[in-house]
């Protein structure tokens, strides 16, 4: 017998196989009902042996071995698709969702070879097409599940950071309303004032995590461009920076045309990132320049420190959220960082149409240069 018919006369034998094996090996699995383990797995089955039945060409084959022969934009999902998404709701890990697939292969070869199959030509044909469709089956339910986690993981931390808000904004109101009062004692003035700083550091985390879901979640980060004069945010940002960090020597320079049409705000939280970043990695002993340049199409502003230079290797993923380049070097304990600024800054300066480039290297140092067209419509 075939393969592919073996398959449709024998899918109760080779589910219950398969859902024994899901009971006793993935623990998501065992307060599942028999409904919830076999959601799918009759329907995988029928796809892979209607796959069997159908002439493929090599090209087609091709497409499987690289991944490339999933459903199309905006086609129905899958069943594989759809199992991926019930097992990523259910709280499968991925490493379960893996031996799932494993054990319906096994249970398929297993139970057709004890039926007498492998003495035919045909059978190698039959199990390398089987194999090919099982892959596919994988990766689609493999992606599928990915993508819900990742929206499930990003849905959380923003209801987080939103929730948050409120509780914060009460705790740092008090702390402003005891700071004020003239017959608070200096160690009770104190202790509000740290309030306030913490208060102020975790609404900068809670924007951050905002910031991230909005861009990871597909909408970006909202813009209202007005017209406005980069140098004079450029200047206002080193100021507070510098006065942040009194001990640090920050110069800042501005030449050409300065004006265009951008979010203020925002891309004064891009080069408070930028800057930052330059003050907590740079050298204390030499100073952080800061110049913003105005060409006829683009204003560029440019953030050089001197300090150990970035490894190559590593260049592409500095502006990756949470990773950390030097894992090793402590973080300053007043930071209030996530490892989100540098992230942040590049999707502000990609919705404004622009991007940043980085030059690193022990003898030349470390410089951050943003590029922004005057005027972008997408903004």
């Amino acid at each position: 017998m075939r393969l592919a018919d073996f398959i449709a006369t024998n899918l109760e034998p080779i589910i219950a196989e398969w859902e024994a094996f899901a009971r006793t090996h993935v623990p998501a699995g065992e307060a599942m009902d028999v409904a919830g383990l076999r959601d799918h797995a009759a329907d995988i089955l029928k796809a892979v042996a209607a796959d069997l039945r159908r002439p493929q060409t090599e090209r087609e084959r091709g497409a499987k071995g690289t991944g490339d022969a999933g459903p199309r934009p905006g086609a129905a999902d899958t069943a594989a698709e759809t199992h991926g998404a019930l097992r990523a709701e259910s709280g499968f890990t991925l490493g379960q969702m893996v031996s799932e697939f494993r054990a319906l292969r096994a249970s398929v070869v297993r139970l057709w070879r004890a039926a007498g199959a492998g003495s035919r030509g045909s059978d190698f044909e039959d199990l390398t097409r089987f194999n090919e469709a099982i892959d596919q089956a994988l990766a689609e339910s493999l992606t599928r599940y990915a993508r819900d986690l990742d929206h499930s993981k990003e849905m959380f931390l923003a209801i987080l950071g939103h929730d948050v808000r409120t509780p914060l904004g009460a705790i740092m109101m008090s702390a402003t309303g005891l700071l004020v009062r003239p017959d608070l004692a200096p160690a009770h003035q104190a202790a509000a004032s740290r309030i306030l700083n913490s208060g102020a550091r975790i609404k900068g985390i809670v924007n951050d995590l905002l910031d991230l879901t909005r861009a990871r979640l597909g909408a970006g980060i909202p813009l209202a461009c007005a017209e406005m004069d980069l140098g004079e945010v450029g200047r206002q940002t080193v100021e507070e920076v510098a006065a942040y960090h009194p001990d640090r020597d920050l110069r800042f320079e501005a030449s050409g045309p300065v004006r265009g049409s951008w979010d203020a705000a925002r891309l004064g939280q891009a080069l408070s990132n930028l800057v930052g970043n330059a003050v907590q990695h740079g050298s204390p002993a030499a100073p952080v320049a800061v110049a913003v340049r105005g060409a006829a199409d683009e204003v560029a502003v440019s953030i050089h420190n001197r300090g150990a230079a970035i490894p190559p290797a590593h260049v592409n993923l500095i502006f990756s959220p949470l990773k950390r380049i030097a894992p090793d070097t402590p973080r300053p304990q007043d930071s209030g960082s996530m490892g989100l600024g540098l992230y942040i800054a590049n999707e502000i300066v990609k919705g404004h149409g622009g991007r940043i480039d980085v030059e690193s290297s022990d003898a030349g140092g470390t410089t951050f240069t943003v590029r922004l067209p005057r005027h972008h419509p997408a903004a």
